[in-house]
């Protein structure tokens, strides 16, 4: 084979197998991230007295002061920072 018949060859085989891996990428999609959905967050308990990445958990949802509410876009992000600090507050769907 000459050698402009070897970088032809090279990139069509790569093309399917690109095609199948945004495939799988988009079927892994959350339905609730990706339906746009939201949540809304109530601190329930103050963050005196807790470690200082908690409460800066909090400050990062919008949450401050017991009993105030934030509706928040439905995201691994925003779920991560839901888990952290999980006992100080309540989720419910927005």
């Amino acid at each position: 084979m000459s050698e402009a018949a070897k970088k032809e060859a090279k990139p069509k085989a790569a093309r399917p197998a690109a095609k199948t891996v945004e495939k799988k990428t988009e079927a892994k999609k959350p339905a609730a991230a990706a339906a746009g959905g939201m949540v809304k967050v109530t601190q329930l308990i103050g963050s005196i007295a807790r470690k200082w990445d908690q409460e800066a958990t909090l400050k990062g949802l919008g949450l401050g002061k017991r009993h105030r509410s934030r509706v928040l876009k439905d995201t691994p992000e925003v779920r991560g920072m839901i888990y952290k600090v999980r006992h100080l507050i309540k989720v419910e769907k927005a």
